[in-house]
C-alpha cells in the first residue's frame, strides 16, 4: 500500500496505490461514469437496494433522522448491487476476500486509481457536486498543492514543472460528469491517505457519527468511511456501517464486523481498538472533514 512517485525532482507519496501514473496522461477510460443517484430530496425509505432499506437497525435500536439533503441521507441513501453481489476489481476480476456484506452500485472506472481514502474522497466530492456547491470541492496532493474543482471547472489543469506545480488553462470552461470524473481521477493520483488525513480534523469517538473517517495516513494507510448509524433506545449506545474501498482499485463495500460472534455488519465504538476485516485503527484515527 505505498508508492513513492518520482516526477523530475518533484516526490509524490501515495498511500494505497499499486499503480504510478503521470499528471496529463492520455489514457482514456473507457468505462461510462455516472453521477450517483441517491435522491436527497425525496429520501424514500421503502427504496429497496440501498444501504438504509437493506440494513435494518437491530432489535431496540433506531436510526436518526437527518434532513433530505444532508450528506449523511447521502451516504445511507446509496445504491447498492442486488444481494450476493460480488466486489469487482478496476480490471473486471472479482475480489476473493469475503469481507463486506454489500456492494455499493457505483462505478469506478478502468485504472488502478480508486483505492481507500479515493473512495472517501470520491463520495464526499460526489455530494456536493450533487448539491452544486463547487467551491467547496477541492483536496491536497501529497506535496501539499491544493486543487479546487472551481479551478477546473475554468477549463484549466494541474502542470508539473520539476519541483514546481501550478495551473494552467488547457481546456474550455466545462462542469460536465465527465469532466468532474478527470478531476477527481487527478486527485486519485496524487493525494491518499497521508494527504487526507492532514485535512481532516480530529473527533472524539464518542461524538462519532455519518460522515466521519477512521484513517491511517502514511505508506502504508487505509481509510474506512462510517455511511450509517443507529442509537440503543434506552441508553444512548450508537452502532455503525462502515465502508472501504481498497487495493487493487475495486468497488465500495460495506463492510462485515469480524468482531462478533453472530454476523452482522454493525460496529461498536466502545473499545480503544476497531478491527475492521482488513485493517486495524485506533480510536484516536477518527477524523471529519473541516467542510
Amino acid at each position: 500500500m505505498k508508492v513513492t512517485i518520482l516526477l523530475s525532482v518533484f516526490i509524490l507519496c501515495f498511500s494505497c496505490k499499486a499503480e504510478v501514473k503521470k499528471i496529463g496522461s492520455s489514457q482514456k477510460t473507457k468505462t461510462t461514469i455516472e453521477p450517483i443517484k441517491t435522491q436527497l430530496s425525496q429520501v424514500d425509505t421503502q427504496i429497496q437496494n440501498t444501504i438504509l432499506s437493506r440494513f435494518k437497525a437491530p432489535k431496540r435500536y433506531k436510526r436518526a433522522k437527518y434532513a433530505p439533503n444532508s450528506f449523511k441521507t447521502y451516504l445511507r441513501t446509496l445504491p447498492l448491487k442486488p444481494e450476493g453481489a460480488e466486489v469487482k476489481y478496476f480490471n473486471g476480476s472479482y475480489k476473493g476476500n469475503k469481507v463486506y456484506d454489500a456492494v455499493v452500485d457505483l462505478e469506478i472506472g478502468d485504472k488502478d486509481l480508486h483505492q481507500c481514502a479515493d473512495a472517501v474522497m470520491r463520495l464526499r466530492a460526489e455530494y456536493l457536486w450533487a448539491q452544486k456547491e463547487y467551491d467547496r470541492i477541492h483536496f491536497n496532493f501529497t506535496n501539499g498543492f491544493r486543487v479546487d474543482y472551481s479551478e477546473w471547472m475554468k477549463g484549466r489543469r494541474i502542470i508539473v514543472e520539476g519541483n514546481r506545480t501550478f495551473w494552467n488553462t488547457r481546456n474550455n470552461p466545462s462542469n460536465t460528469y465527465e469532466d468532474f470524473w478527470k478531476y477527481l481521477e487527478q486527485i486519485f493520483m496524487f493525494a491518499g491517505t497521508a494527504s487526507l488525513e492532514k485535512e481532516l480534523v480530529g473527533v472524539n469517538i464518542q461524538d462519532a457519527t455519518i460522515g466521519d473517517v477512521l484513517i491511517r495516513g502514511g505508506h502504508p494507510g487505509h481509510a474506512v468511511i462510517i455511511v450509517d448509524e443507529c442509537v440503543h433506545e434506552e441508553t444512548g449506545e450508537k452502532l455503525y456501517l462502515l465502508a472501504q474501498s481498497y487495493m487493487p482499485a475495486q468497488e465500495i463495500q460495506i463492510l462485515k464486523n469480524p468482531n462478533d460472534l453472530a454476523p452482522s455488519a454493525w460496529y461498536r465504538f466502545d473499545q480503544e481498538d476497531i478491527s475492521t476485516p482488513e485493517w486495524r485503527f485506533e480510536s484516536s484515527h477518527l477524523k471529519r472533514f473541516r467542510y
